[in-house]
């Protein structure tokens, strides 16, 4: 029986050697594209029996090239690349990597909300202009007299509650589909967790009814000079009513790691506005995510190719045959 054949596609700046290894000695043949140009894709990976997925683009146009795939493990949390709902008619498995950076992102939310609550890029830019605290004009507020608000009650979310919790005076949360609820956390609606909290930490996924549904008419409702954090999507935020509303005071500041265009034009007033505190796409990003991203999507398809089922699916096929490796 000839052996099974792995195509990883995309790996941006991920060493994908230790997946190699893994799968390697797992009895797969490794092919690394190290593009998301789909034409390059569908050549390598026209015998594939299973594809790890960075950010290349995985549509039916693709999976047609593809007859022999029934795997696809994506090397983030997010698999909105892959045309999931293509994917389960197909009867094909998909899997992601929910946990690899949950602790990383939160960490990152959190030095994010504190750096802007201390004001702390205003403290630096006084110092670096050759000031002294006479000209920090800022007063910031006692951590423990803030409300932290977050949308979505994900993992991520959960963390975060869990560490800001001894800092922060309180927490309230939003998400009317989370069923698993941190003690200490409020939950209210949407419209009083807008108007209440004094930082809002943006926790959902990109949908048509998420994305912008941070915008003027949901920034006018918050309180004035309060902090918006974005780790999650880019798009959620609509950036011209972001930076009105810097402009105006109604925001103090804010903080985002994502974007709606990645990167940001060198022109984009996102760049350039004084109470933006940004960072590029990396709060995923410690050495041990980086490890996590290329083992684990290995792990999850060695797993499928052995027990016919990922560690951490996202798409579950509704009949699907075993791997013809699998082991009974």
């Amino acid at each position: 029986m000839s052996a099974p054949v792995a195509v990883i596609t995309d790996t941006e700046e991920l060493d994908p050697e230790p997946a190699v290894r893994l799968l390697s000695e797992a009895g797969f043949e490794v092919r690394v594209v190290g593009s998301r140009d789909p034409e390059a894709i569908a050549a390598a990976a026209h015998d594939a029996d299973a594809l790890i997925v960075g950010y290349a683009r995985i549509d039916a146009a693709l999976l047609d090239r593809l007859p022999r795939v029934r795997m696809l493990a994506t090397m983030s949390a997010g698999y909105d690349m892959i045309d999931t709902a293509e994917a389960a008619r197909r009867g094909l498995w998909v899997s992601n990597l929910p946990h690899s950076a949950t602790e990383d992102v939160a960490v990152h939310a959190l030095a994010q909300l504190l750096a802007l609550a201390r004001r702390l890029p205003q403290a630096d830019a006084v110092v670096r202009g050759g000031g002294w605290n006479t000209d920090f004009t800022e007063v910031p507020r006692r951590a423990s007299e803030l409300t932290l608000g977050l949308l979505g009650m994900g993992r991520i979310a959960r963390t975060l509650a869990r560490l800001a919790a001894p800092v922060l005076g309180r927490v309230v949360a939003h998400d009317p589909h989370a069923a698993d609820w941190p003690d200490g956390v409020e939950r209210v609606d949407l419209d009083t967790l807008v108007s209440t909290a004094d930082a809002l930490s943006l926790h959902v996924p990109s949908t048509p009814l998420t994305r912008g549904m941070v915008d003027g008419p949901l920034l006018a409702r918050m309180r004035p000079g309060s902090l918006l954090v974005n780790v999650s999507r880019g798009d959620l935020v609509n950036p011209g009513a972001l930076l009105a509303a810097l402009d105006a005071g109604q925001l103090a500041g804010a903080a985002l790691d994502v974007f709606p265009v990645e990167p940001p034009a060198a022109d984009d007033r996102l760049r350039s506005h004084p109470r933006l505190l940004l960072s590029p796409h990396s709060a995923f990003l410690t050495d041990a995510s980086l490890r996590a991203y290329v083992t684990e999507p290995a792990r999850n398809v060695i797993a499928w190719w052995t027990t016919g089922r990922p560690h951490t699916p996202v798409v579950v096929p509704d009949t699907t045959a075993a791997p013809e490796g699998a082991l009974a």
